[in-house]
């Protein structure tokens, strides 16, 4: 039983690499999500005649990755750095943006509502978009799954019509290499469809 105990663990293994991935993408939306109502909210504070350190402040309070950015804020610290470095965060790439419009208002003098408002536009278009793509990879993703599962169902099917296919599988030299290597193709095509979607929409 050592052989398919470790082609069990090696399935476990990479199901359990595959959620990882996709949690680490669904953190990612809503890092993304976070950033665009985080750039909203800056801008409607500063539009409001609040100064930049109290608006940082009510940002951090509805989105705590950007605390380290008020507190440098408050201590009168290079904020457009202290952006780029939370922008690190998965998803929250506009934060580029707007330490970019954050120096260039600072060196040339000019309103910092104005550019952090044209910032947070900028930013829900290009939310607007990963919604949009993620609706379109939906379906393939979906599909990649049940295409996934079809072998677990015909080996359900199987052992309903009296087969006794996982005899073949755990027990057999043949059946273990069918196993192994059935799972690892399967395993190949899901990463690969993740690879795909995250190159398109990332």
């Amino acid at each position: 039983w050592i052989a398919p105990a470790v082609v069990l663990a090696l399935a476990a293994l990479g199901g359990r690499l595959l959620w990882l991935r996709r949690r680490a993408a669904h953190e990612s939306d809503r890092n993304a999500a976070a950033t665009a109502e985080i750039c909203d909210l800056l801008a409607s504070e500063l539009a409001a005649g609040r100064p930049a350190e109290a608006a940082l402040a009510e940002a951090a309070v509805a989105w705590p990755e950007i605390g380290p950015v008020g507190e440098v804020c408050r201590l009168g610290g290079d904020v457009p750095a202290a952006l780029r470095r939370a922008s690190a965060v998965p998803g929250a790439g506009g934060l580029r943006l707007l330490a970019a419009a954050w120096a260039v208002s600072h060196r040339a003098g000019g309103g910092l509502a104005a550019s952090t408002r044209r910032v947070a536009d900028a930013v829900r278009r290009d939310q607007a978009t990963r919604h949009l793509v993620a609706a379109e990879l939906a379906s393939a993703r979906t599909t990649a799954r049940l295409v996934a599962c079809l072998p677990v169902v015909a080996l359900l099917m199987g052992s309903g019509a009296g087969a006794d296919p996982w005899s073949f599988l755990l027990r057999t030299p043949v059946g273990l290499g069918c196993l192994a290597s059935g799972l690892a193709v399967g395993f190949a095509g899901l990463w690969w469809i993740e690879l795909i979607a995250r190159g398109v929409d990332g």
